[in-house]
């Protein structure tokens, strides 16, 4: 990864059937204007047909046990 956080690592399931081989970015319907929609860090899994998208909220503030 780079250090200023641009590259991000990619799934390597489908978090709803555990698929590993149909993982895909998603590439979103198309707009008026004929250019893709922004799916920026969506992922579709062609076994289960579901479309996803992974996002960190954040870091805990506390310590955990």
């Amino acid at each position: 990864m780079s250090s200023d956080g641009s590259q991000r690592a990619v799934p390597y399931y489908c978090p709803f059937c555990g698929e590993e081989a149909f993982l895909r970015p998603h590439a979103g319907p198309e707009t008026e204007d004929g250019e893709p929609a922004s799916t920026h860090g969506q992922w579709e899994c062609r076994a289960c047909r579901r479309v996803f998208a992974l996002k960190m909220i954040g870091l805990l503030g506390r310590v955990t046990q």
